[in-house]
């Protein structure tokens, strides 16, 4: 099942309420076979938060069914901090299945800090 943009930008809404008080904007570019692509506009450019941005929003979409890659088409996101999200995500996923109980419930996941 395909991720629409509008999905997209749900997604990341507390991140697209800091960005709107900085005149920036994620445009969504491309959402085929799950790779979405996206660019962060406006108050983005130039600006030295964006990477952390750009983290943020890798987080809240890479946790989607639906999502196999997100790519930012200006550089945005360092392979590193890339990295760092994907082996978060990770850990997290194995603490998920020691926690999770008879029932199939499992702890709530953290923010990045």
């Amino acid at each position: 099942m395909a991720i629409s943009a509008e999905e997209i930008l749900a997604e990341i809404g507390p991140v697209q309420e800091v960005l709107d008080a900085h005149d920036g904007v994620v445009t969504v570019i491309d959402t085929a076979e799950g790779n979405i692509m996206l660019s962060l506009d406006g108050g983005c450019n130039g600006c030295s938060s964006t990477p952390m941005t750009a983290m943020q929003i890798f987080y809240s979409l890479m946790k989607l069914d639906n999502v196999n890659d997100v790519i930012f088409v200006n550089g945005e996101l360092p392979e590193y901090m890339r990295d760092f999200i994907k082996k978060k995500m990770a850990k997290e996923a194995t603490e998920a299945g020691e926690n999770s109980t008879a029932e199939g419930d499992h702890e709530p996941r953290g923010e990045i800090v």
